[in-house]
């Protein structure tokens, strides 16, 4: 039997999990919220399992805000070479083979990124080699979800075999407390080969006389295993550097490689591959220490980790954490840096529920980006070698899932932090330096790995200066964007990749720019459509930013690329039901790509054209015309949310309707408000909010995708939400708790009220914007970059006659 942990039954509700586990983390208990009461420690309502099922790709284990060490289980189905979802850890796979030290919230690719040197508290004797425990049968343990806690900053597991492990983070180093029985052999392995994507290499070094291992992992291949052009990322990329000293003597040390065990030994080496199962399956190297735990069963572990150097490592954890730092002591300072953090939005009433959601919802937002840089500023670069932060940068950021991001996390990021903003555009920058100039729009650690469509980038930076971000080079970074995006570059005529990491990050731009879209014969692109409609919204924002910095030549150039959209807006392509005008895939000749369906993802990446279709936020007037007038597009948006028979479908699955869980559409609830009618989306978006966000496990959608899910549903609880990349305007709904205060640095604080708000009132009446009344359902930028107040009348009812006016819908 596991050490008994404090018991949380089943019939325990999550949200009083989420209490009781704040209250292990030194949080407390949180009191019932009164609608001008705000709340002050968020923790007490962050519950890190949820997203950990239903595909939200979550995980558990420990980390700060940006935190570069993410130390969180690996879980497995029986195969060494994979595990029960993305990023390690699925909910309902309760099998565990290690506590890895990186992770990256919420990403796709199955099995993601990172999880790098898995950790594995072992009772009994190492007599095979675990790189050939294939099918994890042997060095592997169970565990039960009444023996997890998991808190924001500290991660606690019991295991069926009677080992537990206690960990607590700082930003680069750790601290554990492993507890094994008194009666068994006990051994901690480090399987350093074993990341989730495999390894080109790996290394592990046992120095008894310090009571020290360390060691590095060679790894990388995001989404190297995927078929749509996997193959293009399995690569090496980053180097992963780990040094873990002990407070007590090790009574037995060992190394295995592949499937040669070496008991004694105190040196390894030896990678993987970037294969999975038979391929892959049996390859590996690590080492193990033992202890004596007959008096003492306890052995607490400090480590720290560099993708520098074991010198930087070591440094890392001397900086961050004192010698004789507890578990306690380390969580303790976690959960106030998590505090700090998620007091940047402090809301007032609303139930439990809402809390829990709306707080775990800006956690994992506020997860990323991630720290690369050491504490003394050194970096990987993406061309490989060791780079220092730039003057003023205070450090250097990486993971960028800008696809995703671009739509509302980087929104939120620089609405709430914008210095730490500031730091990750010119991270961006500098990553773009060292590449030849190219911005890669799916950047892992210091790796260009080209994953999805579009030029985020562009539509990210533009939006941070927009929203008043200035701590980068925005001049020379706009130099750089701009030119990516008009200076054709050789890998656009690439098909290396393609579809789903096609190397160019302006695919054939030569004949973009002649044809004024992406030909879908020639694009070299994932879909000729989608990559038409995305670089019409970075282009468009590249437009605005150029507006706000006085280039008036290019702001007018990029802004007629923002209206390209229209040559894929194919007037005549139908469902069969007698509603035409969709957007279709072209070939280089002019004509339509053939056969077609709005359910078809033919020409798109990752949704179909009835979805795309609505991916014009930048030019929602020109869509509407082009569908025949905003009634006409209106009733065809209500078509997209409901069923023929009237009913919502918002929760995925129809090929012809809203998909909550991919980004290309999570805009559309809100393109009512620029159809002149605003009632519409706030119905829209609080049955959404309703049915498919909420607590548990299954309280995200689908994949976070760092953190973009989860940065949704705060906007749309706070009743905000950002018209389109490169702007500060920002749409009006109904918010879901009676106060909010965004505290944001300057002075420059958000005061929102919705004395009314409740389960029922879930439509605006009337809006007061910095005291006056206002008819338009939006606000300018002035909200954003100066800071204000929006009061919200709400009522139970519809008011369809505020905020309709042809003069006040949003430009």
């Amino acid at each position: 039997m596991p050490p008994r942990l404090p018991a949380l039954r089943t019939a325990v509700t999550r949200a009083a999990a989420v209490v009781l586990a704040g209250t292990l983390a030194g949080a407390v208990t949180p009191p019932a919220a009164q609608a001008d009461t705000l709340v002050t420690r968020p923790t007490a309502y962050v519950d890190p399992l949820i997203g950990s099922a239903n595909g939200g790709n979550t995980f558990p284990g420990a980390v700060l805000p940006y935190g570069m060490m993410a130390w969180s289980p690996t879980s497995t189905t029986g195969d060494q070479t994979g595990t029960g979802a993305a990023n390690g850890y699925e909910y309902g796979a309760t099998r565990l083979r290690g506590l890895s030290l990186t992770h990256v919230n919420g990403a796709g690719c199955n099995p993601g990124a990172a999880g790098d040197v898995p950790i594995m508290p072992f009772v009994g004797d190492v007599t095979s080699s675990p790189s050939a425990d294939t099918k994890d049968a042997v060095y592997a343990a169970d565990f039960s979800h009444d023996d997890e806690r998991a808190v924001p900053g500290r991660y606690t597991l019991g295991l069926a075999s009677g080992a537990s492990a206690d960990l607590a983070v700082s930003e680069r180093a750790g601290v554990a407390d492993f507890r094994f029985p008194a009666d068994k052999p006990a051994n901690l392995l480090f399987r350093v080969s074993n990341s989730l994507n495999g390894s080109e290499d790996a290394e592990i070094h046992i120095d008894t006389a310090h009571r020290k291992v360390t060691g590095s992992v060679l790894t990388g291949a995001f989404c190297g295993r995927r078929a749509n052009g996997g193959t293009n990322n399995r690569k090496s990329y980053y180097r992963l550097h780990f040094s873990a000293s002990f407070d007590r003597a090790f009574a037995s040390t060992g190394t295995w490689k592949d499937d040669s065990l070496a008991p004694g030994s105190t040196r390894a080496s030896g990678g993987e591959g970037y294969a999975t199962g038979a391929d892959r399956a049996g390859r590996g190297s690590g080492g193990w220490v033992g202890f004596d735990t007959s008096s003492d069963a306890d052995v607490r572990m400090r480590i720290g980790i560099s993708y520098v150097s074991q010198a930087g490592a070591e440094a890392n954890l001397r900086q961050e954490m004192a010698p004789r730092a507890s578990v306690d002591d380390v969580a303790r300072a976690g959960s106030r840096a998590w505090d700090r953090e998620l007091n940047s939005v402090r809301v007032g009433g609303g139930s439990e529920a809402r809390r829990t959601t709306f707080y775990t919802a800006l956690y994992h937002a506020l997860m990323q980006p991630n720290l690369i840089s050491d504490r003394d500023g050194r970096y990987p670069g993406m061309d490989g070698a060791v780079h220092r932060v730039t003057r003023g940068q205070k450090a250097q950021y990486s993971n960028f899932s800008g696809w995703d991001q671009y739509r509302a996390q980087i929104q939120l990021l620089a609405l709430l932090k914008p210095e730490i903003a500031g730091d990750f555009a010119q991270s961006l920058y500098n990553f773009a330096r060292q590449n030849g100039g190219v911005w890669d729009r799916w950047v892992h650690v210091n790796g260009a790995t080209h994953v999805m469509t579009g030029d985020p980038s562009a539509a990210t930076l533009a939006t941070f200066y927009a929203m008043g971000v200035r701590n980068f080079d925005y001049e020379g970074a706009f130099e750089s964007l701009a030119r990516q995006a008009t200076v054709p570059h050789p890998d656009g005529l690439s098909d290396a990749g393609c579809p789903g990491q096609c190397t160019g990050q302006r695919p054939n731009l030569a004949q973009y720019l002649d044809s004024h879209y992406a030909a879908q014969d020639v694009c070299h692109c994932w879909g000729g459509a989608a990559e038409t409609l995305e670089d019409a919204v970075a282009d468009a924002a590249l437009g605005r930013w150029a507006r706000l910095l006085g280039r008036d030549e290019e702001a007018a150039a990029f802004e007629e690329r923002g209206r390209w959209w229209r040559n894929v807006f194919n007037p005549g392509a139908g469902d069969g039901s007698g509603t035409t005008g969709y957007v279709q895939a072209r070939n280089l000749d002019g004509s339509w790509v053939t056969p077609f369906s709005p359910g078809s993802e033919n020409g798109f990446a990752q949704g179909t054209s009835a979805t795309y279709t609505w991916m014009v936020p930048q030019d929602v007037r020109g869509l509407a015309e082009a569908m025949g007038g905003r009634d006409t597009a209106a009733e065809r948006l209500d078509a997209f949310f409901h069923k023929p028979d009237g009913s919502w479908s918002v929760k995925g699955g129809d090929a012809l309707r809203y998909d909550p869980t991919n980004e290309p559409g999570i805009h559309a609830p809100w393109l009512y408000n620029a159809l002149g009618q605003p009632w519409k989306t706030q119905e829209t978006v609080r049955e959404i909010v309703d049915t498919v966000y909420g607590t548990g496990p299954r309280g995200l959608p689908g994949n976070d995708d760092l953190g973009t899910m989860s940065a949704w549903y705060v906007f749309a609880a706070l009743g905000l939400f950002p018209q389109t990349p490169g702007s500060a305007t920002m749409l009006l709904g109904a918010p879901l708790f009676p106060s909010a205060v965004l505290d944001r640095p300057h002075g420059k604080d958000i005061t929102l009220r919705a004395p009314a708000a409740d389960a029922t009132h879930s439509y605006i009446d009337a809006v007061r914007v910095d005291g006056r009344p206002s008819d338009r359902s939006w606000t300018d930028a002035r909200l954003v970059t100066r800071g204000g107040s929006v009061t919200y009348r709400l009522a139970d009812r519809p008011n369809v006659r505020w905020a309709t006016g042809p003069a006040d819908l949003p430009r």
